[in-house]
């Protein structure tokens, strides 16, 4: 079974390819995203990486995570879901920040 492993302290220069290379020595990758930045297009400086096995993606968990690629220290570890934003902290309904109805305009 394919394990997700998330990939963080990527210098922002590394591309997806190389990203793949890399982890490649511990086992087949199935797959490696640099995660980019909408507004600028730069790399956010982490990335996925999804190892074929279990054993492959625990290999790589130990080669790479606090070693040192393209001279930063690389965090690797198991992916966790994605979980549910709060709406960025504004609060909706009657309950403060910005009124969907109308609201106050004379800001």
């Amino acid at each position: 079974m394919a394990k997700k492993l998330y990939v963080g302290g990527l210098p922002y220069a590394t591309t997806d390819n190389e990203l793949k290379d890399a982890f490649s020595q511990a086992g087949t990758v199935s797959s490696a995203v640099i995660i980019m930045d909408k507004m600028t297009g730069r790399s956010k400086g982490f990335g996925f990486v999804e190892m074929s096995s279990d054993e492959e993606a625990q290999t790589a968990i130990e080669m790479w995570n606090g070693k040192e690629f393209g001279g930063r220290t690389l965090t690797v570890n198991e992916a966790r879901p994605l979980e549910p934003r709060n709406n960025g902290g504004f609060r909706g309904g009657n309950g403060g920040g910005f009124r969907g109805n109308g609201g106050n305009r004379n800001w």
